[in-house]
């Protein structure tokens, strides 16, 4: 990525005999330019504020947006002998970033991370989770496009860390969760089932009593993966008709994936999975009478998510129901308190019952949890000009 803007915030510089790193683990090759990070909003470099932390920061910026570059090899092993936990630092850095939603600063990190040590297993799955989290951030801010394009980061990522040698089970545990998301039971089912043989006899530790193990942790992950790979089964939803529904309607071939939908229910009456996804074509299609009936079927065969009543608010709001789309919204916050689409659609059904002031409120309370959710803030701009 040579030539990018953040390129632009370092020079390169022969060190001077003059200035010495603060550790002497390591020999400084002075023909080799280092890298330095510019002071802030500054056109030149000034010689005078040359510090390791600069050269460190600079090394870094290289190994971010530049892992390429010919002196790569050196600058990694300089940065981990001058800074021998540096791998850690950066790490529970990037984590914590991420966890509070900075993301551009963590891509930052992990990208760092990754030019720091590109084939670190442990380094790779947390990039591929961070890039998960980040798809799932901008959809729920109906930016579509973004979070496709970090679904396919996350994607080539989650490969990558399940192609490792030793393998890592983890990477199969989280994958999995990422195809469930994607719709794509087959690769989930795979993914839950290898991490269960992976994992297979290491739950034999004894545990102290009143004291919580690591192993409990790893009891509970191999439960759950238990269970979603049999519901897999149980469901048939790894069917190619359930699977070839689902990539119809996702590519806007709704018709042709009602013909799946259908299909794959006379043999699956009972699956809530494909109730639902055949109210989701419907409802693209504009058919909401016949959407409404297939969420309510998708909740009688068991599905109690707060996607199904989302789905089914729009087929009442669409149908003129106010009240059982309201009914429905509200059964949908209370499964899941924070979910943002489903406050900005209570804003949305406020505004057709003409009040202003609660939709307001309710599109404030999605930036409160998401400041970039970029529909809640046009449509409170529009409201409040």
């Amino acid at each position: 990525m040579s030539g990018t803007k953040e390129l632009d915030s370092i020079v390169f510089i022969s060190i001077p005999e003059s200035f010495q790193l603060p550790t002497e683990a390591f020999h400084i090759d002075r023909s080799i330019p280092l890298p330095v990070q510019k002071v802030r909003d500054s056109e030149v470099f000034d010689a005078s504020a040359l510090t390791a932390e600069s050269i460190f920061a600079g090394i870094l910026t290289v190994l971010a947006y530049d892992p390429h570059h010919e002196h790569t090899l050196y600058y990694r092993s300089l940065i981990k002998a001058a800074k021998p936990n540096i791998l850690n630092e950066l790490t529970e850095a990037a984590v914590l970033k991420a966890k509070n939603e900075d993301y551009e600063i963590a891509d930052e990190i992990f990208a760092a991370l990754r030019g720091l040590e590109p084939d670190n297993p442990a380094v790779i799955l947390n990039s591929a989770l961070f890039f998960d989290q980040r798809a799932d951030s901008y959809r729920r801010s109906g930016i579509i496009e973004d979070a496709d394009a970090y679904d396919e980061s996350a994607c080539l990522y989650y490969i990558k860390a399940m192609d490792a040698e030793p393998a890592v089970p983890d990477a199969f545990f989280n994958a999995g969760f990422f195809y469930l998301k994607q719709k794509n039971f087959t690769k989930a089912k795979s993914c839950f089932e290898t991490y269960l043989k992976l994992t297979a006899g290491e739950t034999d530790f004894a545990e102290q009593p009143g004291q919580k193990t690591e192993d409990e942790n790893l009891s509970y992950k191999r439960k759950r993966a238990q269970e979603l790979a049999d519901e897999i089964n149980r469901s048939n939803l790894d069917d190619e008709l359930f699977k070839s529904a689902f990539d119809c309607i996702s590519n806007g071939q709704e018709e042709k994936g009602l013909e799946h939908i259908h299909r794959f229910l006379e043999k699956n009456p009972k699956v809530w999975n494909a109730w639902f996804m055949l109210g989701w074509a419907l409802r693209r299609l504009g058919r909401w009478q016949d959407a409404k009936a297939a969420f309510e079927q998708s909740t009688i065969c068991g599905g109690e998510n707060a996607d199904i009543y989302n789905e089914l608010s729009i087929c009442f709001i669409e149908s003129g129901d106010y009240g059982g789309a309201e009914k429905s919204l509200r059964h949908a916050l209370k499964l899941e308190p924070e979910n943002t689409k489903i406050m900005s659609n209570m804003g949305f059904l406020a505004l057709k019952k003409g009040n202003t002031e609660e939709a307001c409120r309710y599109f404030t309370a999605v930036l409160e949890f998401d400041p970039d959710d970029r529909i809640a803030r046009e449509t409170l701009a529009q409201l409040e000009g």
